[in-house]
């Protein structure tokens, strides 16, 4: 059975994943098309985070 230490550490490679997704999404963009993926991202990110606090 995993302890709470486990599922807290494998919590928190998960949210650094989603962080990583979110920049990687927007890393080769600028300007306008930087702007429009941002906003979708930031929300996919938003969702990621609260599932995973629960």
């Amino acid at each position: 059975m995993p302890t709470f230490a486990d599922q807290e550490l494998d919590r928190l490679e998960e949210e650094r994943e989603a962080w990583s997704d979110y920049r990687d999404s927007l890393a080769e963009l600028d300007g306008r098309e930087y702007e429009q993926a941002e906003e979708e991202a930031w929300e996919v990110l938003q969702r990621r985070l609260a599932e995973l606090a629960g």
